[in-house]
């Protein structure tokens, strides 16, 4: 692959000077939300509440964070002029609302947002993420085919990163049942694996994948039948790729990343392994913050020192070739070459 002058720029953002990605989501709604609406008897979290949460995350995390994924309803207003602009800036395109039609779930982006408004803001990359089933309805994964690609497309034209992130979910005929964002339980790794096959293909142009644990979180031991599994996922995912929580607790996400980086993996991308347990403290508000500088501080410089010691660098992805991801100019071509956006 040759990534184009935007790309490799924001791709280079996102990481730290060693090509690792150590990036703290802070996009989450509904698992911030809900918790709050119950805990105050309401029907909705005030905004105001998730909003301070989240610009506590920005404030007490950014430190180790290479980059932090922020949203448009809550973080953006209430923290980028938080954010160090030192740091990445990834900003979600998709809402967090989805279409169950019984044959599958339908993604779709926030209303009045776009990949052209992530761009003109200063983003440095575009994160989707899309629930996908490979034995789902077909009209459903058409559907949701197109979606990427449109987005993929998108990016492409507005020369900005496109990092992908899957997660399978339950079928009305399966038998753990949850609308939650959370790791569907009893999962197959085939699912996964199949999932990540699809989208690797080139025309959904995905640049960075944000990519589950192919097994159930508890299950990721350390045993060689899991590894072979983690390898597979990176050798289907073809380019830089990194981990999500999905939820999984302490212990359990940190057995993942060193599967996923012996299997090759840049990085993290996570949010509730590293804040939830300080989260939990709400409302509270001065345990909240105590908890973000503690524990989850904590936790993240010991995930932070594992990527540093395993992970890959992105830019020496063998898809880049043996030369590594770089420049693709070395003359006076570049303004000639390079065009306007489409």
């Amino acid at each position: 692959m040759q990534l184009t002058p935007g790309k490799l720029w924001g791709l280079r953002r996102m990481a730290d000077a060693d090509g690792i990605f150590k990036m703290t989501a802070v996009d989450q709604r509904p698992p911030i939300k809900t918790p709050i609406a119950a805990h105050l008897g309401t029907d909705q979290a005030p905004w105001d509440q998730v909003a301070r949460f989240k610009r506590m995350l920005v404030e007490h995390l950014q430190g180790q964070s290479s980059a932090m994924l922020l949203d448009p309803h809550y973080a953006i207003p209430v923290a980028v002029d938080l954010l160090s602009p030192a740091k990445g800036l990834i900003v979600t395109l998709e809402d967090s609302l989805f279409s169950d039609t019984g044959g599958g779930r339908l993604s779709a982006s926030i209303d009045d947002w776009s990949v052209a408004k992530i761009k003109r803001m200063g983003g440095d990359a575009v994160k989707v993420l899309a629930w996908y089933r490979p034995d789902a309805a077909p009209a459903v994964n058409a559907a949701q085919q197109d979606y990427v690609k449109s987005v993929g497309a998108a990016c492409a034209r507005h020369d900005i990163p496109f990092l992908f992130e899957l997660l399978v979910y339950p079928l009305a005929s399966d038998a753990d049942q949850t609308r939650d964002y959370v790791e569907m339980q009893g999962k197959r790794a085939d699912d996964v694996l199949r999932s990540v096959e699809e989208f690797a293909k080139p025309d959904y142009g995905v640049d960075v994948f944000k990519l589950e644990s192919p097994v159930n979180a508890a299950d990721a031991d350390g045993s060689a039948r899991v590894q072979a599994l983690f390898d597979e996922l990176g050798a289907l995912a073809g380019r830089p790729w990194v981990m999500l929580s999905a939820g999984a607790g302490k212990p359990e996400f940190r057995r993942i990343l060193e599967h996923a980086f012996a299997a090759g993996a840049s990085g993290f991308l996570a949010g509730r392994a590293i804040w939830l347990d300080a989260f939990n403290r709400y409302p509270d508000w001065d345990a909240v913050a105590d908890g973000l500088r503690g524990d989850a501080a904590d936790y993240m410089a010991d995930i932070s020192a594992l990527a540093d010691a395993r992970a890959r660098p992105w830019f020496s992805h063998d898809s880049f070739g043996a030369r590594g991801a770089r420049f693709g100019w070395d003359d006076a071509r570049f303004r000639h070459d390079y065009p306007e956006a489409g």
